[in-house]
């Protein structure tokens, strides 16, 4: 088959894949894999590659404690089961599963996790105002999707911790290595990582760790190398606006870079809409303009990696993004003529 022949097919293949308005079509489950040779030897850094803010939070645990991560005043009116039920309602930020987030494309996963209060052990659980499942789970969860898929590549970040000490910080790590063993890829310079090197070493996790401990560990990438600036707005065009500012600022090379495509609810913001909850009051409405946005960008060098989403099957977020890499196929055809 041509280059050309292959280009053609792949933005078949990806029109197909944006067809669906709403669902999370199951053929993203390889677009990684399915991506055209030329796009193989991109460095993953240069690639458009969709995400999920706080992953894991399709389930919460209104029967556990509120977590260490909410202020005093929040814990002490948690004990009336009302507020947490309006809790979660702001605290899901997520209705698919790992499994079913990977089927749909997404490969970038935000991770905010907990030990917790009172419990022996050191077992971690992921957390949002209220606790979610084990972490292991989860690991366990996305590690069978990846048996299944084997050129898939997700990049794990673990960018908030709470209530944690060292030695909960081992059992975690631990519990990482356990999980996915050799598919884990060591540090290494960032412009190296392409889809063909991961194959080659048969790689497809890359974590990321927010804590000094990674240093010990040369699997644990630094968290510097995964920076995600925080628009922390609930305005549609303010967030666009930073979104633009923030891609302008971005290193050229040396990091991945994620784009929080997310508006962040302030206090008054969820007292003026208690049951209606964060989807129903900021992320319809705006998820449409917020699409567009993403529809309007280019990845590369200087352009998005990461983009990053709350409840990701509304709108074709993921297809969206994973179309934009057709762009550096253009880019490569326009290149190679002049």
């Amino acid at each position: 088959m041509s280059p050309a022949a292959g280009k053609e097919g792949a933005r078949r293949r990806r029109r197909r894949r944006a067809a669906a308005p709403g669902a999370m079509a199951e053929s993203n489950a390889d677009w990684m894999g399915s991506l055209p040779a030329a796009l193989r030897t991109c460095p993953l850094s240069n690639l458009a590659i969709p995400g999920s803010h706080d992953s894991f939070s399709y389930w919460v645990d209104e029967k556990s404690p509120v977590g260490p991560d909410q202020a005093t005043a929040i814990k002490r009116l948690a004990k009336i089961s009302l507020v947490k039920k309006i809790m979660k309602k702001w605290s899901v930020t997520q209705n698919l599963t790992f499994k079913e987030q990977l089927e749909g494309g997404i490969r970038y996963f935000d991770l905010r996790v907990s030990s917790k209060p009172g419990e022996i052990g050191h077992e971690i659980y992921f957390i949002h105002g209220l606790f979610g499942i084990k972490v292991w789970d989860g690991l366990m969860e996305i590690n069978t999707f990846l048996d299944q898929h084997p050129k898939e590549v997700i990049f794990l970040d673990f960018n908030h911790f709470y209530a944690m000490d060292d030695g909960h910080h081992f059992f975690l790590i631990n519990r990482i290595r356990s999980a996915f063993g050799s598919k884990l890829c060591s540090v290494e310079c960032v412009e190296y990582v392409t889809l063909q090197y991961m194959w080659e070493k048969k790689h497809q996790v890359l974590i990321f760790y927010h804590y000094p401990l990674c240093r010990e560990f040369p699997f644990l990438w630094p968290g510097n190398k995964m920076p995600a600036p925080w628009a922390n707005t609930t305005n549609v065009h303010k967030l666009l606006q930073f979104l633009e500012t923030t891609l302008e600022e971005r290193s050229r090379y040396g990091t991945f870079h994620v784009s929080q495509a997310i508006l962040t609810p302030r206090v008054k913001t969820i007292a003026r809409h208690l049951i209606r909850g964060l989807k129903n009051t900021l992320v319809h409405r705006n998820l449409p303009m917020i699409l567009n946005w993403v529809k309007a960008q280019k990845p590369g060098v200087m352009g998005v990696n990461i983009i990053t989403s709350d409840f990701v099957e509304l709108v074709d977020f993921a297809a969206t993004v994973i179309a934009l890499n057709d762009l550096l196929l253009e880019e490569d055809e326009s290149t190679s003529k002049s």
